[in-house]
């Protein structure tokens, strides 16, 4: 039996609810007589946004893909719910870039090195995975290539791994950005990511997957 649109409702008031609080907290902050330091270019915080957004922005590739891969409408409003949350969030981190005067990429240093795990950050792939849970330029390919329920199936195979991967990392925010506003935007993307890989589990297992 398919899942109902009431839990694909849910997921997506997760993903909105972030966004919206995002923007509630950046008004608040606008109001403190005294704003946070500016973070500096090897911050956790600068690192966090760099990394999250070349992260997200290839989860919102997967997902217009998959959008031209299939009819099925659960999995098309699933991947337009999750193309639209990450871009969003995308423009938010790097916007933060551009406030703070920080350059959106930043040679020789190694992703995640801010969480002290450069030598981890970065797969050692050649094939495009720079980043845990990442997808290579082959797996991308072969979603390309596909059409109807393994297109589905790829799909949530490789963006439940790819959420693993950001769930991690967005942890890893919580606990070393001092930006309160990016720190709390890294919570909400670790329980709307949460909830989604359990709804991707569930689609997964109507396909036999």
């Amino acid at each position: 039996m398919r899942l109902d649109r009431t839990r694909l409702a849910a997921v997506s008031a997760v993903a909105l609810a972030v966004l919206f609080a995002g923007g509630a907290v950046t008004v608040a902050s606008a109001d403190r007589d005294e704003a946070p330091a500016t973070p500096v270019s090897s911050s956790a915080d600068a690192g966090f946004a760099r990394d999250m957004a070349v992260h997200h922005q290839q989860a919102v590739e997967m997902s217009f893909i998959v959008r031209d891969r299939t009819k099925d409408e659960e999995v098309r409003r699933l991947a337009y719910d999750i193309a639209n949350t990450q871009a969003n969030q995308r423009g938010m981190m790097l916007g933060w870039l551009d406030l703070w005067g920080l350059p959106k990429n930043q040679s020789g240093v190694e992703p995640m090195a801010w969480m002290g795990m450069g030598d981890m950050g970065d797969t050692g792939d050649p094939d495009g995975a720079v980043m845990p849970g990442m997808a290579t330029n082959a797996q991308l390919d072969e979603l390309r290539r596909a059409s109807g329920r393994e297109a589905e199936v790829l799909y949530l195979k490789l963006m439940t791994a790819h959420h693993r991967g950001g769930v991690h990392m967005a942890e890893g925010c919580v606990q070393k950005c001092s930006v309160d506003i990016e720190r709390n935007l890294a919570q909400g993307m670790v329980d709307a990511q949460r909830s989604e890989m359990a709804l991707m589990a569930d689609m997964l297992k109507e396909r036999g997957a």
